[in-house]
């Protein structure tokens, strides 16, 4: 695993998530419409919206957390056995802390 190239990507998709939720702030900054048909589908869309944000903030966080176990030397080892997690899972998301049978048992 080339230490560098991880911590590249996940900056690379931080930066992406910080952007999408940028634009999401900007559409939920927007005033509600007066006719009540178009102030319903608002809402609605604001709800999603909100999810959305919720989402990206704990993506970030993940991110973030994901980049502490680079520095300290623990990447890529389950943070609950303490496995090695498989390229093939940190490949699909680089962020996880989990092996992926810790992480279904978590479901």
């Amino acid at each position: 695993m080339d230490k560098l190239s991880v911590r590249d990507d996940l900056h690379r998709m931080r930066e992406e998530l910080r952007r999408r939720l940028g634009a999401i702030d900007a559409d939920l900054g927007v005033a509600l419409e007066k006719d009540s048909e178009e102030r319903a589908i608002q809402v609605e869309n604001d709800e999603v919206l909100r999810e959305m944000q919720t989402e990206g903030i704990n993506q970030i966080a993940a991110i973030d957390a994901a980049l502490e176990r680079l520095e300290r030397g623990t990447y890529g080892q389950c943070v609950k056995c303490k496995a090695a997690i498989g390229r093939h899972r940190l490949a699909a998301v680089p962020y996880t802390p989990f092996c992926i049978e810790c992480a279904k048992s978590l479901d």
